[in-house]
């Protein structure tokens, strides 16, 4: 029975920390004091756009063609056991 009670208490506070924790988590930052245009903050490192979306297309084009080439192979092997099984039945 304390066993059960315990079990349960520990699920309990393991669900509460599971929901709380993302929720403290989004609280916004603190606000600025005053306005401050883009041009006066310090530069950021970035990514260049291109690089990566030459990469993201180029995998996209890289996964299309092997799938089709798997479903031409897979094709091939079921027409070429369709026609084994043609000639079986037709030599009985």
């Amino acid at each position: 029975m304390i066993r059960r009670a315990l079990l349960a208490a520990s699920t309990l506070v393991f669900t509460l920390a599971l929901t709380a924790l993302p929720a403290l988590a989004l609280q916004p930052p603190t606000a600025q004091g005053e306005f401050v245009p883009a041009k006066d903050l310090p530069p950021t490192e970035s990514i260049p756009a291109a690089t990566l979306l030459v990469a993201a297309y180029a995998f996209i084009w890289v996964a299309a063609i092997v799938y089709l080439f798997s479903i031409w192979r897979r094709l091939n092997r079921v027409e070429a056991e369709m026609h084994a099984l043609a000639r079986k039945t037709s030599q009985r």
